[in-house]
């Protein structure tokens, strides 16, 4: 699929214009310089074909020092890729010296360049454009990214740049290879983990926390089968936000679970489970997504923690603290060294391959006839749940690692519990293992008296006639 990459100095509007061209919003605008700091891909389908995009850094100034040349670094990397870079530069501003700069630059990259005049809101802006010709760019667009202006012609200009050649068609969202969405608090080495699964430094690491703002998605393989892999920015109580991009981040990032097909929620091996991890998982939980837990930084643990004794007993202990994902596998590795990175992706197949079996119909009201005998449901008030029949549901247009779902008729759904349907998942567990799925029962309300009585020769027994009076 050919690709355009956005290049400007910061504050530009690289990301209003990426989000308008992707149809929704997926990088952050914010009137803060420096806001985006990883490059960010998706597909424009806007066009006669689709086309990929790329949002990088603001090239050339440094409002936000600390990461200033990982900015840039990442930015050079995604033009190496380019089939045709899109130079965007701010008509209100007028023409700068940085982007005179960046015009010369991209010259010598022999790459196709449309110069993208952003932020012509409306008509009487249109005479600002003719300021920016002196760059020596023939492709010229005026648009507005927040008001859609110039769309239309921008689009024509990239595809004429791209030249003839087939035209491709993007492929429906469930013949995509499934989204793994890499969570968890800051600086627990979540884009550290993404750079070891990817064999590259594709996101920025830093020591300081709050690195990552945009929900960074790229292709991966992980034990021969493809995915795509999404790492996220850490998500922090929200009373400790520093500032509005932190919110929005934080924001992206409880999106991203609900995008997820499976997430890996990554947990401090020094610190261990915190509050914070609690509330992840919780959300994780509340979304009904498969996950792992993928506990980094074990090169870190004390020697005698990792012997087999000891090592154990912690697993158990961080497990126990995340009692309400019991079906969750944990993996304890290390991005950095590369230690257990193989047994990540084993699991993830594992999962990947538990959701795809059925539990057969005859087993399945076994198990549950077992499990209601040694423990019956509790009483609520006069009655108490009873089971008729239960049967594995079909998924409809399924994906990789969806829920198993179980449909259950019985006397009255609100007499389930959720400390018994926690029960019969575990019982279920037990004959099937699941890993990293949950479990989700459909009730639907079948009374007793409604139930079909039928005699050895499958006829309903006749009705009596009622009796006359005398």
């Amino acid at each position: 699929m050919k690709k355009a990459v956005l290049v400007g100095r910061p504050n530009v509007g690289k990301s209003a214009l990426f989000n308008r061209l992707a149809g929704r919003r997926i990088s952050i605008v914010h009137d803060q310089p420096g806001v985006t700091r990883d490059r960010i891909e998706a597909v424009c389908q806007l066009g006669q074909s689709p086309f990929g995009i790329v949002d990088t850094g603001g090239i050339g100034a440094s409002p936000d020092p600390d990461f200033a040349e990982a900015t840039h670094r990442a930015a050079d990397d995604a033009l190496e890729g380019a089939d045709v870079v899109l130079f965007v530069v701010d008509g209100k501003d007028g023409l700068l010296p940085l982007d005179t700069e960046l015009g010369a630059k991209l010259r010598r990259a022999s790459r196709p360049v449309v110069l993208v005049v952003n932020k012509l809101d409306n008509p009487k802006h249109d005479d600002l454009e003719a300021e920016f010709l002196q760059l020596g760019f023939t492709n010229v667009v005026g648009v507005s990214a927040v008001h859609g202006r110039g769309t239309d012609d921008l689009l024509a200009a990239i595809e004429g740049s791209f030249g003839r050649g087939d035209v491709e068609s993007a492929p429906p969202e469930s013949a995509l290879p499934p989204r793994i969405v890499i969570i968890g608090r800051p600086n627990v080495g979540k884009s550290s983990l993404t750079n070891a699964l990817l064999g590259s430094a594709r996101a920025i690491v830093s020591d300081i926390a709050g690195t990552t703002r945009d929900a960074l998605e790229v292709p991966c393989e992980l034990g021969g089968h493809p995915y795509r892999l999404l790492d996220t920015a850490g998500i922090r109580h929200r009373s400790k936000h520093s500032t509005s991009v932190e919110v929005f981040s934080v924001m992206r990032s409880e999106e991203a679970i609900r995008m997820a097909d499976v997430c890996v929620l990554v947990v401090d091996a020094q610190a261990g489970v915190t509050e914070q991890d609690k509330r992840i998982a919780g959300l994780v939980q509340k979304a009904r997504k498969a996950v792992v837990i993928a506990v980094n930084k074990a090169d870190l643990l004390p020697a005698e923690s990792t012997k087999r004794d000891g090592l154990k007993e912690q697993l158990a202990a961080w497990q126990s603290q995340l009692f309400f994902l019991p079906y969750a596998p944990m993996v304890l590795l290390s991005a950095k060294t590369g230690d257990n990175l193989k047994r990540l992706g084993t699991t993830l197949e594992k999962a990947r391959q538990h959701a795809t079996r059925r539990l057969g119909t005859g087993e399945l009201n076994r198990v549950i006839r077992d499990a209601m005998t040694v423990h019956p449901p509790p009483m609520r008030g006069t009655r108490r749940l009873k089971v008729f029949y239960a049967t594995q549901l079909e998924q409809t247009n399924p994906r990789p690692f969806a829920p198993v779902k179980f449909l259950l008729f019985v006397n009255a759904p609100g007499l389930l519990t959720p400390t018994y349907e926690t029960y019969l998942a575990s019982q279920l567990r037990r004959v099937r293992e699941y890993p990293g799925l949950p479990l989700i029962f459909d009730l639907r309300a079948r009374p007793e008296s409604e139930k079909r009585v039928r005699t050895r020769g499958g006829k309903r027994p006749a009705k009596r006639a009622p009796a006359k009076r005398r």
